[in-house]
């Protein structure tokens, strides 16, 4: 088989076990964000027990490439409750899998409200069922409103991570 064709051959062997990603922006209702998502995500909205308060909490989330991509989010009403909410936000991600966070570093997104607890987060803990798993999480705010951005799976994507992350943008 000539060089050409067999590296033909090879790409699209390749391309068939690589599992591909459709990306599309999503403009969740009520949230003022426009998300970038590599899959047609779902929507659901639930109230929770979320720093001593319950809140309704909007969920827009979709699985590709063998992972979850999510983004929630609350309007807390009151400027004093964020950091509290962040904090339980975070404690509740990291305590469901039993993990230790490690901070990647500072969450960026354009229009934000600054908070020393808007942060990119990693957690490498464990299912229920005691196999791997890795989440990535981005925690930011915009007035009162608190976002927490999500991939989770036995194996995370970094560069899928990246793109997700990077296509969050709040509306001015």
């Amino acid at each position: 088989m000539p060089i050409p064709r067999l590296c033909a051959v090879a790409c699209l062997a390749l391309a068939a076990c690589t599992p591909s990603l459709d990306w599309r922006e999503v403009r969740p209702a009520g949230g003022g964000v426009l998300a970038l998502f590599p899959c047609r995500p779902s929507q659901d909205a639930r109230t929770v027990p979320l720093a001593g308060a319950p809140l309704k909490l909007n969920l827009e989330s979709c699985q590709a490439a063998g992972a979850t991509f999510a983004l929630s989010f609350t309007d807390v009403q009151d400027p004093a409750r964020v950091a509290a909410t962040i904090d339980a936000l975070r404690t509740a991600a990291v305590g469901n899998l039993g993990g230790t966070p490690v901070v990647a570093g500072a969450a960026v997104v354009a229009g934000m409200t600054p908070n020393p607890l808007a942060q990119r987060v990693r957690v490498d803990g464990r299912f229920p069922d005691g196999s791997a798993v890795r989440e990535e999480l981005l925690f930011f705010v915009k007035g009162t409103v608190v976002y927490q951005a999500t991939v989770l799976g036995a194996r995370v994507d970094a560069s899928a991570a990246d793109a997700f992350f990077d296509g969050l943008k709040l509306a001015g």
